[in-house]
């Protein structure tokens, strides 16, 4: 293990999820954008949408292709939908990427135009690999590649190369594996050992960016958004395995045992 490893527990997992206020409204938990979803690719939209609403998230809106409207309406009733392309609300946090397809110049766009706190994921990492891209991303960006992903925009997936280049640039990138691992811009790196390799499956990482940017719109801090998405992905799937076995888990499955996860980090511990 690299020095400046942490290892996360269940219980500074608990000690950062905040309790839900009982005077809480729409507006007290957020108001996440999610830029998902290029024609033919609304499934992407759609794994990453409903884990953002599962994440206790008060309100989303989703801005995707116009051929996706139907598919997103129907099955994710729960959200507002965009098509047009224009801010239409104040958001408290963005997640880009899912499904969206390698668009440089509308990766730019996106990234000029929303200001809030931000998630790049997928396609929006992919299109990194162009330098005037990598500019545009502003300080405390999360970032949440694969290593295949994080060897194409940094040029390697080893951890100190990776930690190195958040340091660099001032992001958060959630180094996604067994285990993952979270680096921050001050060079701190912190491992969470959750998950199974049923979790290696397509869509899995869709449902990272949006329980991710659901969190980072209730307001808690880049640090622990990532680490407690980290964490509570990981940890329902961790009970999809305990349900169906590893090999027949897919990302919904994943989405489906979130509230296991979040259940058992409300549990008081009296010993």
């Amino acid at each position: 293990m690299i020095a400046n490893v942490r290892e996360l527990s269940y219980a500074d997992m608990q000690n950062m999820l905040r309790p839900r206020p009982v005077d809480g409204h729409k507006g007290t938990f957020g108001h996440a954008l999610l830029i998902a979803g290029s024609k033919g690719m609304a499934g992407a939209a759609i794994l990453s949408a409903e884990a953002c609403l599962r994440s206790g998230i008060g309100k989303l809106s989703i801005l995707s292709d116009e051929g996706n409207r139907e598919i997103l309406q129907i099955t994710v009733p729960e959200a507002i939908l965009q098509t047009d392309g224009h801010p239409t609300y104040h958001y408290s946090a963005v997640g880009i990427g899912p499904g969206l397809g390698v668009n440089p110049r509308y990766i730019d766009q996106c990234l000029s135009t929303y200001h809030e706190p931000m998630v790049l994921d997928a396609d929006a990492l992919n299109a990194l690999i162009y330098d005037d891209l990598i500019t545009a991303i502003r300080p405390n960006t999360i970032l949440t590649p694969h290593p295949g992903e994080a060897s194409r925009f940094i040029g390697s997936c080893v951890l100190e190369d990776v930690a190195q280049w958040a340091q660099q640039h001032k992001v958060y990138i959630v180094l996604k594996g067994h285990p993952t691992h979270v680096c921050t811009p001050e060079g701190d790196i912190y491992q969470l050992a959750v998950g199974n390799s049923g979790m290696a499956t397509a869509g899995s990482g869709d449902v990272l960016t949006g329980i991710i940017t659901g969190l980072l719109a209730q307001g808690y801090p880049p640090l622990h958004a990532s680490l407690l998405g980290v964490w509570i992905h990981g940890r329902a799937g961790d009970h999809a395995r305990d349900e169906i076995g590893e090999n027949c888990m897919l990302a919904r499955d994943i989405i489906g045992f979130m509230p296991e996860a979040f259940r058992e980090m409300t549990i008081i511990d009296n010993v």
